[in-house]
């Protein structure tokens, strides 16, 4: 920047005197942005007391846990923040086995440091809960990196196709008579796109899945956006192709946007095959980790819309791949969002930096979504969220919430 100001915008945190962080001695990029900050700790924080459900066969309760936190502590003393879709229990003993390939290590370097973890914890088995821990991580890091640099994440990743993105309100199924009832509050907050997903649909009876569609479709109106997630990750899904097509001829008749995870999540040729011939696209790949294992799904044409979930596929640094991937291969990239405040701000900021990224899911009714950050979350008159446009994913943890709902001593990490 011009008159030597230092590299970054004037929401960019500096030491006395107007520094940017790092000390005198300290390697420096153009304009005094530190070239290197090393981690000194990784600190998780799993959530529960307030748990949401989650439509499974084997139900959720309030005191599980399915979401941590991750505090990445530097030596410079900047904080970056990850999530991930695994329990406390797991998380904890993925950083134990991580921490000597981690520690020292440049935090400025996301790609990089994530890959050496990668490639270093093959043999304790690929896609489980070292990956998932690994996306926490690199996660952090990317946060890390837009703080050093003054810029947000997004920008980072290359440019800003938008400044704000339609998020759809994730919501359970119930029984018919009771869609409405759970709609309408969410359509009087300002959204106009609306997913409903699990819980009766597939079980039952076609009649039963067919009234559910026909009542939310009937509550939120012609104009706003619909989609259906079958679940059919659940344990021991019931279902098969020939449920799946004749389903996805139903939800065509309610103008469905998208049909979600319709068959067993190793179904691939069936995926293929139900993709050919559903009038409604077909979207998937919330199961998925890294991106070897989305490569076979978008050449094999298995998907309409691909959906990795930040929070577990690897990181934003495997993410952005699949994205790309997916978009070589004439597939939407739709992250998967159902985790928590840390992972809608960095679906936000891939969404800022991918074209046709134009949703972002919204899980409604959860304390880890709306509580989690500074300030919280708001739509405007259009029913959009703003992409935040601070360094880093662009937001703060409210640390007084992390507190309550991990149980665990936050100091240092304000």
């Amino acid at each position: 920047m011009a008159h030597g100001a230092p590299w970054g915008n004037r929401d960019s945190p500096k030491l006395a005197h107007g520094a940017p962080w790092g000390n005198r001695n300290s390697p420096k990029l153009a304009h005094g942005a530190p070239a290197e900050m090393k981690i000194r700790e990784i600190r998780a924080f799993g959530l529960h007391g307030r748990t949401p459900e989650g439509g499974w066969s084997n139900e959720l309760r309030p005191e599980d846990c399915v979401h941590t936190i991750i505090a990445v502590l530097t030596d410079e003393g900047v904080v970056g923040w990850g999530s991930v879709f695994t329990s406390e229990a797991l998380v904890a003993a993925s950083l134990s086995l991580l921490e000597p390939l981690y520690r020292g290590e440049n935090a400025l370097e996301p790609e990089r440091v994530s890959e050496k973890l990668h490639q270093n914890t093959f043999w304790q088995g690929r896609g489980g809960a070292v990956t998932h821990t690994i996306s926490g991580i690199d996660l952090a890091l990317w946060d890390l990196l837009g703080k050093a640099c003054g810029q947000p994440v997004g920008r980072l990743l290359g440019g800003s196709y938008r400044d704000r993105v339609r998020p759809y309100a994730s919501l359970l199924m119930r029984e018919p008579e009771r869609m409405a009832d759970e709609l309408l509050p969410v359509k009087a907050q300002g959204f106009r796109a609306f997913k409903i997903g699990w819980g009766p649909f597939g079980k039952k009876s076609a009649a039963v899945d067919e009234a559910i569609v026909r009542a939310a479709r009937d509550a939120i109106g012609a104009e706003s956006l619909l989609m259906v997630d079958a679940g059919a990750s659940d344990a021991f899904w019931p279902q098969n192709y020939k449920w799946a097509l004749r389903t996805a001829e139903m939800l065509a008749e309610y103008h469905v946007a998208w049909f979600e995870e319709p068959l067993l999540p190793d179904a691939l040729e069936d995926y293929v095959a139900l993709r050919g011939a559903s009038k409604v696209p077909i979207a998937g790949g919330e199961v998925l980790t890294r991106r070897q294992s989305f490569q076979p799904w978008l050449e094999k044409g298995a998907f309409d819309i691909v959906q990795p979930d930040v929070t577990k596929c690897g990181g934003l640094s495997e993410q952005r791949r699949i994205s790309w991937m997916a978009r070589d291969h004439g597939v939407r990239f739709i992250p998967h969002g159902w985790n928590t405040a840390v992972g809608l701000a960095s679906d936000l900021q891939m969404a800022s930096a991918f074209a046709d990224t134009n949703l972002v899911e919204y899980l409604t009714g959860s304390p880890f979504i709306d509580e989690l950050a500074i300030g919280g979350w708001r739509l405007d008159a259009e029913g959009m969220l703003g992409i935040p446009e601070k360094p880093g994913l662009g937001m703060e943890i409210d640390l007084d919430a992390l507190a309550k709902f991990s149980g665990r001593d936050v100091s240092g990490l304000g």
